[in-house]
């Protein structure tokens, strides 16, 4: 019976708040349509649109300093790593140019599982530290390196949409809406973007630098960033390894966030393909009997949003009732309502 008054209390509340939100909406069109001109009309409107997307810019805040943090522990990490293969330089055998260059660039071709052979460790103990460097590294790059990634091309998006914004003419919602579902295909472009720059930048460093044909070179590269790291075709020169220490992390890391924005827009594609269907689908008696949560014989508004949020897969049945839950644990006083007085005693 509890659960009755509080799932009622909550569909009332929310039909009362969507008449009185539509009610508010429409006297705030007809006065702002007699108050403003037309040119001051479109300002605030792109004002209204811009502002959001401005808003974002505190969001990343946070992700800032964490990514300043995640430079810092893979500094940190290649050169607790450096130091070792330095040390023990003598137990690597391959084609060396510099000491210094050399350990970075073993570092980053075992962390990124490339491996190409072209140095390789010959005693026990480097074999071992080896081992140890290329367990953790693989679970750092991952970990940390993409999440640097997904927060450089999220923050290149934001910025792509507000410049595409400033010249044109929009409806708010539209944009606001666009903005959020395309979130995923800003971040593919961008990406996209980067993975040509970093494919044109290595094939012609490795034709300029290291003297390889293009075939070569474009063979070297592709088995680089997909860390096959064949070793018969590699970084040799120590202006190569320099560059390699760079071009490798991003390139292997930027590949991977491809694939990842690649599978997220088609799972994007066939959420929105659903939504739309579930939009245009026209309801039947069984779909009324479904959405009628209090069994009253008629549907809210409250009642068959909830329930298109559950057939659009946005919120399960399970979220609905753990919700209900917390709102009876707040609701101290039973009544179906809540107060600060059952925020203070709960």
């Amino acid at each position: 019976m509890a659960d009755e008054d509080v799932r009622q209390s909550l569909l009332s509340s929310t039909n009362d708040s969507l008449n009185l939100n539509e009610t508010k909406a429409i006297q705030r069109r007809k006065s702002h349509h007699r108050s403003k001109g037309p040119s001051e009309k479109e300002s605030q409107e792109q004002e209204k649109v811009l502002q959001p997307l401005i808003n974002v810019e505190p969001t990343f805040v946070g992700l800032e300093f964490r990514i300043k943090y995640v430079l810092l522990l893979l500094a940190l990490y290649l050169g607790v790593g450096t130091l070792w293969f330095f040390l023990i330089k003598n137990q690597i055998y391959g084609k060396k140019t510099n000491g210094v260059i050399d350990a970075i660039y073993f570092c980053v071709v075992t962390m990124t599982s490339v491996g190409y052979g072209d140095l390789v460790p010959h005693s026990t103990l480097a074999k071992i530290l080896s081992c140890i460097y290329a367990f953790t590294g693989v679970a750092l790059v991952g970990l940390i390196l993409s999440n640097a990634a997904d927060y450089i091309a999220e923050k290149q998006g934001i910025l792509l949409v507000k410049s595409m914004l400033k010249n044109e003419k929009f409806n708010t919602a539209e944009v606001l809406m666009d903005v959020e579902t395309n979130r995923d295909k800003y971040k593919f472009l961008m990406t996209s973007l980067l993975l040509v720059v970093l494919i044109i930048s290595g094939i012609s460093f490795l034709i300029l630098v290291e003297g390889m044909e293009f075939i070569d070179a474009f063979y070297c590269v592709c088995s680089t960033m997909t860390t096959l790291g064949y070793g018969d075709k590699s970084f040799s020169t120590q202006e190569g390894r320099m560059f390699a220490i760079l071009w490798i992390l991003s390139s292997t890391i930027c590949l991977g966030q491809f694939f990842l924005y690649l599978a997220a827009l088609y799972t994007e594609k066939r959420q929105r393909s659903l939504v739309k269907w579930v939009l245009n689908r026209k309801l039947t008696p069984s779909d009324l009997e479904a959405a009628d949560m209090d069994h009253d014989e008629v549907v809210s508004a409250a009642e068959f949003i909830l329930y298109k949020l559950k057939e659009m897969g946005k919120i399960c049945q399970d979220d609905v009732l753990l919700l209900m839950e917390k709102f009876k644990a707040l609701d101290v006083d039973h009544s179906g309502t809540l107060t600060t007085d059952d925020l203070i005693l709960s």
